[in-house]
């Protein structure tokens, strides 16, 4: 598995336009309707959206209501040689506060050993198993899924808003460094004093001055993939950078804060819980509030179409030996013959 963005040609980050349980999904060779196939370049988080560059204008989208939308996701496999112990993994949808989603179509053909659903504290897999397929073989496991989301409305009463002095179990993984977010980086912790020392009272508004210093400080261009500090240096950052910057400063002042992952774009949410709130049965007493670090300002609030398919920066997959910083699709094999599985991952608009 490597970086999301290596896995895609230079790509456009698109900025904002303005589960429920799935069960058990398992098979042993079982064969639904065959749904047409479409191409996509691999696992990247910020794939362009589709019917982008249509010749036709689409209508007006009132992202002041609930958007629903079908999405088809999977993997297709066809091998010129016989293979073992294949394991494919893709990311799905899930349920969030501001985000609803059902399955309402499965196919699955070839001789696939088993498909399940495999949860990472932020992201969900799809595990497809196949113990063997032979030269010429092939294999489709595709969901279709819906999900509806509701936009985020900013709060109008924020004085009262705040960071735990002491953070709950659940917060401590969006604090410290992730991959590609060197909050301890000298640059960033520096600029952090800085912003402390000029720092309005209000929790809610040194949010608000880390995200205007963000936005003042680096220039939307697009390139290879940065670490927090490299956008800071060099002024320059698309969405990922620009958000991995804004998280890691937040962090250095004491705020959760960690990355949001849509289909073409990412940007960043920050934690905060009205003064006084008590957790009930470990729930969170607080709300994670988004904002928009590259493209169309947005703080507070998220008015957006597309789905959520992933937050967080710093997720332990069973099959990488350090922490990623974005679910991506995976696959490997044990394969007998020097040519290799066309592999190709699927996620598009149905």
């Amino acid at each position: 598995m490597t970086e999301p963005r290596t896995l895609m040609n230079r790509r456009v980050c698109l900025s904002s336009f303005a589960c429920s349980s799935m069960g058990a999904f398992v098979a042993a060779g079982a064969t639904m309707p065959a749904r047409r196939a479409f191409a996509q370049d691999g696992a990247s988080p910020a794939q362009a959206d589709p019917g982008a560059g249509s010749a036709v204008a689409a209508a007006p989208i009132d992202l002041t209501k609930p958007q629903t939308t079908r999405w088809r996701l999977g993997v297709k496999i066809d091998t010129p040689v016989t293979f073992t112990s294949g394991l494919a993994t893709f990311p799905v949808f899930m349920d969030w506060p501001e985000q609803t989603v059902s399955v309402v179509g499965r196919t699955v053909e070839g001789r696939v050993g088993n498909v399940a659903i495999r949860d990472l504290d932020g992201a969900r897999q799809v595990v497809v198993t196949i113990p063997r397929l032979t030269s010429s073989g092939s294999v489709q496991v595709e969901l279709e899924m819906e999900t509806v989301r509701q936009p985020i409305i900013a709060p109008t009463e924020t004085e009262e808003l705040t960071v735990p002095a002491r953070l709950p179990r659940q917060l401590r993984a969006y604090m410290g460094n992730s991959p590609m977010i060197d909050a301890t980086n000298p640059a960033i912790r520096a600029l952090s004093r800085e912003l402390a020392g000029d720092a309005p009272e209000s929790s809610w508004e040194k949010v608000r001055q880390i995200y205007d210093v963000v936005r003042d400080k680096v220039r939307y261009v697009e390139g290879p993939i940065r670490d927090a500090s490299d956008a800071l240096k060099t002024g320059e950052g698309d969405c990922e950078d620009m958000t991995s910057l804004f998280v890691a400063l937040c962090r250095n002042a004491g705020i959760p804060a960690r990355m949001v992952w849509i289909p073409g774009h990412c940007y960043p949410e920050f934690y905060m819980e009205p003064k006084g709130a008590k957790a009930d049965r470990g729930e969170l007493a607080g709300t994670w509030y988004p904002c928009q670090a590259a493209g169309t300002e947005q703080f507070g609030g998220m008015l957006e179409a597309r789905p959520v398919l992933q937050k967080g920066d710093r997720f332990r997959v069973p099959e990488q030996r350090t922490p990623v910083r974005y679910v991506a699709e995976f696959f490997r094999c044990d394969r007998q013959g020097s040519k290799a599985p066309r592999v190709e991952f699927i996620r598009e608009r149905a």
